[in-house]
């Protein structure tokens, strides 16, 4: 559903290649070294093409009092999230040596430290030395061998999660620590032999700086990373980023570009070049996250409050190359969400009198179509390629789980179950299967809200067991529109961090 935009002008945006974000080669670290007095010199290697790292590290231990290990950091400052896939290569020596996140208050071998450390026999904790000097406490996490590995800054705690690739996080807080603002920040790993090296390998690294405490939806934006994900691997990649806000991408079926939406204007991003144009949509300026592709893409349906302002948002389409939009909704407010697979209809949420169904409409306009009937919101309808369903996000049991019903609006029928808020069933070209994005459970059912720990989820298009594919900062405007590549084997969307 809605995203209001935050400003109708195209502005100054400070746009940043992922590539150049980082020095010395080694990707977003700026700095990289041993820590104490290791026999055999560590190193850190950066891939830039897959976004990857490779460390090697020596070092007795990382215990007690006293730290030797590989380190690749920056310092950073204030709250943060780190969030890495990452393992251990090779057999290796000792089953006690180790990879993870650490954050220090100094390169000093003694110095207070936190990291989230996995070793090479599975045991995984969150171990810190509160104070320079001391011996390292740890809590223990249940899970044994995790290669998602999540370090959060928030305040005086810090948090420690951990998952197999495709498990929701197990979390567990460690409170009170009382550090200073600057840390270096950073991932590591460490022998536990003094006498030989070994390497760990890491993907999908990312350092966020979240939304301040006293942001305020839909005034306050922080930055946006433009990402394509492989569905079935996991592995992503950032194309572009920007410091302002990005939403809500739409691949073409041309598999050459991305349209998203961004300060109230829509763009056009070629993967090719890396650049983003407007695409002319007349006098619709006030554009939301709410858009999105006929299935031959020709046309564009959009999302707009450009109109009477005592309607609100209200549904227009208009050409790809851009052009004067034509008004198909009389009525607002309505937000869309997808096109039948042959272009007849535009199926989209409207509140009216004072409750939010799906309907669905003509696309050349006319008389709209109400398909649900149940209290509460029903929101993110989207047509199957085939044609057979309307699936669609329903807060009708208490929770937000996913649905779909027959395109007359009969024969509604669950598919998600869990104790997640699942919103935005997204369905594959193949019409093999459904992404969609799950929301924890203290976030209320009927809300949607911006910068938040969320995942990926994908399943089976008629149900099953959903399976984690990306562990993601964001929320609102990550992947409100269908965003499948034409291959039915990559999804594009957004993550967020302040990018200043």
């Amino acid at each position: 559903m809605l995203s209001i935009p935050s400003s109708v002008s195209i502005g100054v945006l400070l746009l940043v290649q992922f590539s150049t974000l980082g020095q010395s080669g080694i990707g977003i670290f700026t700095q990289k070294g041993d820590v104490g007095s290791v026999l055999h010199p560590g190193k850190t290697e950066y891939e830039p093409v897959l976004q990857s790292y490779l460390l090697f590290g020596s070092g007795a231990n990382i215990w007690f009092a006293k730290d030797e290990f590989h380190f690749a950091y920056q310092k950073l400052t204030g709250n943060f999230i780190l969030q890495a896939q990452g393992k251990l290569l090779g057999t290796g020596v000792d089953p006690h040596r180790k990879f993870g996140w650490m954050v220090r208050t100094s390169l000093d071998p003694s110095a207070a430290m936190v990291s989230a450390t996995v070793h090479g026999d599975g045991l995984t904790a969150i171990q810190y030395r509160k104070r320079d000097g001391i011996n390292i406490e740890e809590v223990k996490s249940p899970i044994k061998m995790p290669d998602v590995i999540q370090l959060e800054r928030r305040g005086r705690s810090y948090f420690l999660s951990v998952a197999r690739f495709g498990d929701p996080f197990w979390s567990v807080e460690v409170p009170d620590i009382d550090f200073p603002q600057e840390l270096y920040t950073g991932l590591f790993v460490c022998a536990h032999n003094k006498d030989v090296v070994e390497r760990a390998e890491f993907k999908n690294v990312r350092v966020i700086i979240p939304a301040k405490p006293s942001f305020q939806p839909y005034r306050d934006y922080i930055g946006s990373h433009l990402e394509i994900l492989n569905v079935a691997t996991g592995d992503r990649q950032i194309v572009f980023s920007a410091t302002n806000s990005l939403q809500a991408p739409n691949w073409t079926p041309s598999e050459k570009s991305l349209i998203y939406n961004s300060g109230g204007l829509i763009y056009r991003f070629d993967l090719a070049t890396g650049k983003p144009t407007v695409l002319d949509t007349g006098f619709v300026k006030r554009n939301n996250n709410d858009h999105a592709l006929s299935f031959d893409g020709k046309h564009l349906g959009l999302s707009s409050s450009s109109g009477d302002a005592q309607l609100g948002s209200l549904i227009y389409t208009v050409s790809i190359e851009g052009g004067t939009p034509r008004q198909i909704t009389p009525l607002g407010p309505s937000y869309l969400h997808g096109w039948s697979p042959d272009g007849t209809w535009l199926t989209y949420t409207a509140q009216r009198q004072g409750d939010y169904d799906v309907y669905k409409i003509n696309a050349a306009g006319g008389e709209e179509i109400r398909l649900t009937h149940t209290p509460g919101l029903d929101d993110g309808s989207e047509y199957s390629p085939d044609g057979k369903y309307i699936y669609f996000n329903s807060a009708r049991t208490g929770t937000m789980q996913l649905w779909r019903m027959q395109p007359n609006g009969e024969a509604p029928e669950q598919l998600t179950f869990d104790a997640f808020n699942n919103w935005f069933p997204h369905i594959s070209p193949d019409g093999k299967w459904i992404v969609f994005l799950s929301y924890q459970p203290d976030v209320k059912p009927d809300d949607h809200p911006f910068y938040q720990n969320v995942y990926l989820r994908k399943m089976p298009a008629a149900g099953g067991q959903p399976k984690v594919v990306a562990y993601v900062y964001g929320g609102q405007g990550s992947i409100n529109s269908p965003s499948w590549a034409p291959d039915s084997r990559r999804v594009a969307f957004v993550s967020n961090s302040r990018l200043e």
